[in-house]
């Protein structure tokens, strides 16, 4: 139900913390002034809005076992997020739907990039409730949590140091949570063990991939 990516190189978190450090912070509530579980606040200046989101869904796009897990059609553009004492994300939903210039994308995933150390900052933990179970994430710098849009999450409030992190969510060619991960455990499965199969089973299983893929998707 999630997955926790290696996204970033060093030099794009080193990238990355220059532009947060020489740019503006606004409230976050600027974007949804009427989320009273908002505390945070969020990259402002368009110049380095264009450029750190570009950097973020570059990294993303390229990464093989992001697209084999999350099957992406459209993203959100990413936006970095800062918390400094006292700040914190109540347990909220995502919007179903995040209107964008010029298009609207349902959000099937959501994804959290760490910027930070975690020593840098104490709370801040993201914590997910899956089924009865409450997760909590705080990641190393680079590396990225995606998880299902329509869990209910909160960011604990910070309590000391800053928390740099940037966000985004997913439009998934596979909307059904189900189908999705099966087809990633297939997809992985066959890439670990295809080479090792007759050829024919393997060309089977390859028919059965691309069936599934062709039947399950609701968008090419």
């Amino acid at each position: 139900m999630y997955r926790v990516l290696q996204i970033l190189t060093p030099q794009e978190v080193d990238e990355s913390r220059k532009i947060a450090a020489a740019t503006q912070f606004i409230d976050g509530r600027a974007s949804n002034p009427h989320n009273i579980a908002k505390q945070n606040e969020q990259l402002h200046d368009p110049a380095a809005y264009q450029q750190s989101s570009d950097l973020f869904r570059q990294a993303l796009l390229r990464s093989p076992e992001f697209r084999e897990f999350a099957f992406p059609v459209a993203l959100a553009p990413p936006m970095m997020t800062r918390y400094k004492p006292g700040m914190k994300y109540g347990a909220h939903a995502d919007a179903a739907f995040i209107q964008l210039p010029g298009a609207t994308i349902r959000s099937d995933l959501s994804c959290t990039i760490f910027l930070n150390e975690p020593d840098d900052y104490e709370g801040g933990e993201l914590q997910i409730r899956l089924g009865d179970a409450d997760l909590t994430f705080k990641l190393k710098p680079g590396e990225a949590i995606v998880y299902p849009s329509d869990s209910l999450h909160q960011v604990i409030p910070v309590t000391k140091g800053e928390r740099l992190v940037a966000i985004t969510f997913i439009q998934s060619r596979i909307q059904d949570p189900f189908r999705r991960n099966l087809l990633f455990d297939l997809n992985e499965v066959a890439a670990l063990e295809g080479l090792k199969m007759d050829h024919d089973n393997f060309s089977r299983l390859q028919l059965v991939q691309q069936n599934l893929l062709r039947h399950w998707s609701d968008m090419p």
